[in-house]
């Protein structure tokens, strides 16, 4: 009895789970590649949602530290800060680019290079609470590619947590 009453609560949980507004469509995942001992980098990607959706959890198995972060002038100085949630309004495409939001990667477990699929899990969560996870797989682009070239993972190496 004690089997079926936690099986039955686990598909429960399972159910309530996957019901979460997992309708968030990703175009153009992306991971800048690094070099030889860089311990951060950014992933980007563009993010647009059905329902007003919040991302409030990142993680991948590549890096120890992921966290969603925004780049933003402060006078005449580019800041950057870990953001707790990252809303995703209706209907409206988010940026994830350089120099703006991004998924910053800390503590790398190895190099990135090019041509590696990275695979980003985002939680997201509805405007009623439920939450789901969104796997995306994002591919390293390499260092000299133009579209990498803005300073998204600029001065990672002194940013603190």
């Amino acid at each position: 009895m004690k089997k079926i009453i936690i099986a039955t609560l686990l598909s429960l949980t399972a159910s309530a789970w996957a019901q979460a507004p997992a309708n968030v469509e990703v175009k153009d995942a992306w991971v800048r590649a690094t070099v030889a001992q860089q311990k951060s980098t950014g992933a980007f990607m563009q993010l647009t949602a059905v329902a007003d959706t919040r991302v409030v959890q990142v993680s991948s198995p590549i890096a120890g530290v992921v966290e969603i972060h925004e780049m933003a002038m402060d006078k005449d100085v580019m800041r950057m800060r870990a953001v707790p949630a990252l809303p995703l309004p209706a209907g409206k495409t988010v940026e994830l680019k350089p120099g703006g939001y991004h998924v910053m990667m800390m503590d790398l477990k190895g190099p990135v290079k090019a041509g590696d699929v990275v695979p980003v899990t985002l939680v997201l969560e509805s405007k009623d609470g439920l939450r789901s996870t969104l796997e995306v797989k994002a591919v390293a682009r390499p260092l000299g590619n133009a579209a990498t070239a803005a300073p998204a993972a600029a001065g990672h190496s002194e940013h603190k947590h």
